[in-house]
């Protein structure tokens, strides 16, 4: 057999035992995207919330309108009354990966007169 001959295949063969890990990698990749939404989501609807406080708005409804609908199942919204809100969000996953927690973020304005 020639040497050229000897190595045919290898090309496949690496390419198929590199594929997992690079699956691996998007997977991570993916996941962080969600969890860096959720956490701008979170900040963006504590803001809001914060606002319609300070304006004597509906806090809830505020916060909840600046929420995407993938988000808006486990969130919490709570108005300190001082023109304070904190709003938490469960991150999202992937369908497979177990519960990462949630994120909180919290806002203030001061109340207008």
């Amino acid at each position: 057999m020639s040497r050229w001959r000897a190595h045919d295949g290898q090309a496949a063969v690496e390419l198929v035992t590199l594929l997992p890990l690079a699956a691996l990698l998007l997977a991570l990749a993916w996941q962080a995207a969600l969890a860096g939404h959720a956490a701008w989501a979170a900040g963006a609807a504590a803001r809001a919330g914060a606002r319609a406080a300070a304006t004597g708005a509906d806090v809830s409804a505020a916060a909840r309108g600046r929420v995407p609908d993938m988000l808006e199942h486990g969130l919490a919204v709570h108005d300190e009354g001082d023109g304070t809100v904190e709003v938490g969000v469960r991150i999202p996953t992937l369908p497979g990966v177990p519960g990462l927690g949630r994120f909180t973020a919290t806002a203030h304005f001061a109340p207008q007169r």
